[in-house]
């Protein structure tokens, strides 16, 4: 079975592919990974997919707009997306529910008082980019606590790096948030690295959360709020849509894993110089 991921790198993609490769297992199924480096529309890898050494392909990086997914359809090659998701839905996908994530993190920080709310967004490119964006402007809008543009910041990447130096644009501006809303973790840690290069201490000074909920969130000396994400249950249900594909099956359903608030100590109530 090939799995197509970006470099591991980024460290959500082994948390991915970790129970992935072992919901492939359980149905007899061997996982070789195919290498995505980032470089937008993987139309260079459709010869390698469809060259008959793979039963199926699981797609994890798979832009909004991309061909590859038809093209694997057309060749009648099973395929289902994971944790991306195209605007039209032309293929089986599972990936989680970027809407509801999105509402939790607003709720937190209007309830939490802050009204100078940031975001640092993820690919617009990309479906969980370009949902959770939308969905926690949708929700700030919803409760009163509208996000504004001149808060707002676009990553061209999910990186550290992008989240540091967008983090610190925003920390340095005229404008200074009190809190920052990540589109996932990793982003999120690149923001905690920027308000600590700064002297801004989190959360007496400043909230950050993340989206995601990998594994390094939890350590002790991050300990970021969060979005938590059951990967597991993730793998396996997009396995289980894998297997109907597998048995010829043709459909394009999506489906969404609710996900889960998870506080930890990088947010506080205006105010108030504890976590929450």
């Amino acid at each position: 079975m090939a799995v197509v991921v970006e470099e591991m790198t980024n460290p959500f993609y082994p948390e991915l592919i970790e129970p992935l490769q072992q919901a492939l297992l359980t149905r007899g199924l061997r996982t070789v990974l195919v290498s995505d480096r980032g470089e937008g529309e993987p139309r260079a890898q459709l010869p390698q997919l469809a060259d008959g050494s793979y039963d199926g392909v699981v797609l994890t990086t798979t832009i909004r707009g991309s061909r590859l997914p038809r093209d694997l359809s057309e060749r009648g090659i099973p395929h289902v997306l994971m944790n991306r998701v195209l605007d039209h839905a032309e293929s089986p996908g599972c990936t989680f529910d970027n809407t509801s994530g999105a509402a939790q993190v607003a709720q937190l920080l209007v309830d939490l008082g802050h009204e100078s709310i940031a975001a640092i967004h993820g690919p617009i490119t990309t479906s969980t980019g370009s949902e959770r964006a939308a969905s926690l402007r949708a929700a700030l809008r919803s409760l009163g606590a509208p996000l504004k543009r001149t808060r707002t910041r676009r990553a061209p990447v999910f990186s550290h790096d992008a989240g540091y130096n967008l983090a610190r644009d925003l920390l340095t501006g005229p404008d200074r948030p009190t809190a920052i809303a990540c589109g996932n973790d990793v982003l999120a840690m690149g923001a905690l690295s920027a308000a600590r290069s700064l002297n801004i201490a989190v959360p007496a000074d400043l909230t950050v959360i993340g989206y995601d909920d990998i594994a390094l969130s939890s350590w002790p000396f991050v300990n970021l709020t969060t979005v938590r994400c059951d990967l597991p249950v993730l793998a396996a249900e997009t396995v289980a849509m894998l297997m109907r594909a597998l048995g010829g099956e043709r459909f394009a359903e999506i489906q969404r894993i609710p996900v889960a608030l998870v506080r930890r100590g990088s947010h506080r109530r205006l105010g108030e110089g504890r976590s929450e």
